[in-house]
């Protein structure tokens, strides 16, 4: 994550991950989520603070979440059904749960094809929020699979190439693929120029939006760095044609066709959208392992190896930099600005459940 998105040094209070692991898995109970329910929707928020990817964790989406399970958008006690299956394939209903709740069960399920068979794909529909989709995909590459994750939420945020209308949300994807020595392969991305929820994190921490990353209500790309408006569209990676923007474009329109074309569900701009589908793929069916690990250790220490450019300190590949975020935060305590932990704290006083945060 860029610094910018950080919090300040001055704000920063650092938790212990043992506890607000425990805050956040009383939260979830509270909605309504059994035992079983709560460690899964936190495990998911908490990976991806101790991974430094703080747009995907307690900091923006916990308070989000426990208001969509007030307000009854979310089922905290989903009845879960195949709708269509093969050996390799699977449809499912996850009758409006949180989509942190049901993703990792999905993925599990495509894992299990994969082992049977080689390969696994599994939709999801009638889910949540995905909650960052590298966790996902990390599930099987733990199995020592390549995973891949990917969402069609909606379509009111991102602006085609050219366009003045919205007809994507932020669209993400990740892939991860195991290695031996060297940390694991993650790549986990929104197809926009940056994902909607490091906007707010922009704001909460006073710092500006680079050029092309959003564009006015008019469609037109903002080409000067600026804090972020208080309206605005999303733009597909690239931000402008000029750029390449048609390549993130055209990358959300097949995400979209994956997950809610597919799926039965609809083109997001249409229905909501909010298809996800997750695809574990079996190494073994295509190599031996030992092979495969001892080609994937020597890609990425080349990659992290390369010589760097001037006035750069290194290479990085995706996943590396957030390894090395989990190892120092699960050691020193996760750094969260200080108005998330009176949010905490005030949330828990009003529901009636004790927290230790400090």
């Amino acid at each position: 994550m860029l610094e910018r998105f950080k919090v300040p040094v001055s704000d920063r209070v650092y938790v212990p991950e043992e506890k607000v692991r425990a805050a956040t898995e009383a939260a979830f109970r509270h909605v309504g989520l059994d035992d079983a329910g709560a460690r899964q929707c936190a495990d998911v928020l908490i990976t991806n603070d101790l991974r430094g990817v703080e747009s995907h964790g307690i900091s923006n989406m916990l308070r989000n979440y426990v208001r969509l399970y007030g307000e009854g958008e979310l089922n905290p006690r989903p009845d879960v059904k195949i709708l269509r299956e093969t050996d390799t394939t699977a449809l499912v209903d996850s009758d409006g749960a949180l989509g942190i709740h049901a993703a990792p069960d999905a993925m599990r399920m495509a894992i299990e094809k994969a082992r049977r068979h080689g390969t696994g794909t599994v939709a999801l529909i009638k889910a949540g929020h995905l909650g960052g989709a590298g966790y996902h995909a990390s599930l099987a590459a733990k199995e020592n699979m390549i995973g891949q994750a990917m969402a069609g939420p909606g379509g009111n945020q991102t602006l085609p190439t050219f366009g003045a209308e919205p007809r994507f949300g932020t669209h993400p994807i990740a892939w991860a693929a195991p290695a031996r020595n060297q940390p694991p392969f993650l790549f986990d991305v929104a197809t926009t120029q940056v994902a909607g929820n490091k906007i707010q994190l922009a704001k909460r921490v006073g710092a500006d939006l680079e050029p092309a990353w959003v564009a006015n209500m008019d469609g037109e790309p903002v080409l000067e760095r600026a804090p972020a408006p208080e309206k605005y569209y999303q733009l597909p990676f690239g931000g402008t044609r000029e750029n390449s923007s048609h390549k993130g474009y055209g990358m959300m329109a097949m995400i979209d066709i994956m997950c809610n074309s597919m799926t039965g569900v609809g083109a997001g701009f249409l229905t909501g959208g909010g298809g996800q589908v997750f695809v574990a793929t079996d190494i073994q069916a295509f190599i031996d392992l030992d092979e495969y690990f001892d080609w994937m250790d020597r890609f990425l220490e080349g990659l992290k190896n390369t010589k760097p450019a001037r006035n750069q300190e290194r290479v990085l590949y995706p996943g590396l930099s957030e390894w090395e975020e989990t190892q120092e935060r699960s050691q020193n305590g996760i750094p969260y600005h200080r108005e998330v932990i009176d949010w905490f704290e005030s949330y828990a006083a009003e529901i009636g459940i004790d927290i230790d945060l400090r």
